[in-house]
């Protein structure tokens, strides 16, 4: 039945409706023609006047809603359209606004050692060592452009495999280990070793890689985070969570969207690239899954998201 996935929202209506009422026409004339016949079974002829009345009505219903499916699939192609249109264009707008700073800062400081050739060995360092975090910022920007671009426009040609995920969750934890420590952080991973979902390795790295990171430069020092996992029929429950400072409970609803950051000169000041709860989202939803984001009773910010098993 795969098929029927396929169709537009107007044909699922205009098929729908014209079997409802198919149905209740046949069986208007079986049972009505039945229980003024006998009672000895089905007899062997039929109203005609009322079949081919039937038929007629069945015909010019049928007409009637194939217009109104089309009308609809195309009024809902145009608001699509419409949408998409105003997401790429809010989104261009938001990739130029992004590159613009560290382009910026990179032509700054490439032109003035340039133009100072006998600048002092120090200060040349410090302008190197700028130019650079400003390239490796627009690498993370670009990598992460790409991964979002993969998710959305050709989702159906990523690998799908049996991933541990306990051993992944593991791994990221272990790469951020000097990360951790720096900021004098804990990490409880409560995951146990039988953890395993059917999906992409490398998206399902994203999600985890992308919270822990979220939780390393923002919570704060001194907090910890919290890795836990419930077990349901068909699918996994995260919950990942950390006491740290959290966020005003306004911006909940809108922390998945592309670009959006809660303190804007922070979150560039650390070198985040705004898209990192968005492929998390992506990447969740990819998987059959959904999340969402809470504020603890203790504080800090919970994240809340599922993965499918199959």
């Amino acid at each position: 039945m795969k098929w029927i996935t396929k169709l537009t929202e107007g044909k699922k209506m205009f098929l729908t409706v014209l079997t409802i009422f198919l149905l209740y026409a046949g069986f208007f004339l079986v049972f009505d023609d039945f229980d003024r016949s006998s009672n000895y079974g089905i007899p062997s002829h039929f109203d005609w006047h009322l079949l081919i009345f039937a038929i007629i009505i069945a015909i010019i219903l049928g007409y009637l809603l194939h217009r109104y499916a089309r009308r609809m699939d195309e009024r809902i192609a145009q608001e699509q359209e419409v949408k998409q249109a105003k997401t790429r264009r809010e989104l261009t707008q938001n990739i130029g606004h992004e590159f613009k700073t560290p382009v910026a800062s990179i032509m700054g400081y490439t032109e003035t050692l340039l133009e100072n050739p006998k600048i002092d060995e120090d200060l040349k360092r410090r302008f190197l060592e700028r130019t650079l975090a400003q390239s490796q910022r627009l690498s993370a920007l670009l990598q992460d452009i790409s991964i979002l671009n993969r998710m959305d426009y050709a989702s159906e040609v990523l690998t799908r495999e049996r991933v541990d995920v306990s051993k992944l969750v593991a791994e990221v934890v272990q790469e951020s280990a000097l990360a951790v420590y720096r900021k004098h952080m804990t990490v409880k991973n409560y995951l146990p070793s039988s953890v395993v979902v059917r999906g992409n390795n490398s998206l399902l790295y994203s999600v985890f890689r992308n919270l822990l990171d979220n939780s390393i430069n923002y919570a704060g020092d001194g907090t910890t985070v919290e890795i836990d996992v419930h077990d349901h029929d068909k699918y996994w429950e995260f919950t990942f969570s950390d006491n740290g400072q959290g966020i005003d409970a306004k911006h909940l609803k809108r922390i998945f969207e592309r670009f959006y950051r809660v303190d804007k000169g922070r979150s560039r000041e650390l070198g985040g690239t705004g898209l990192g709860l968005a492929i998390v989202k992506n990447a969740v939803e990819q998987h059959g899954g959904t999340i969402t984001a809470s504020i603890p009773d203790t504080g800090g910010l919970k994240y809340t998201f599922t993965l499918s098993k199959r």
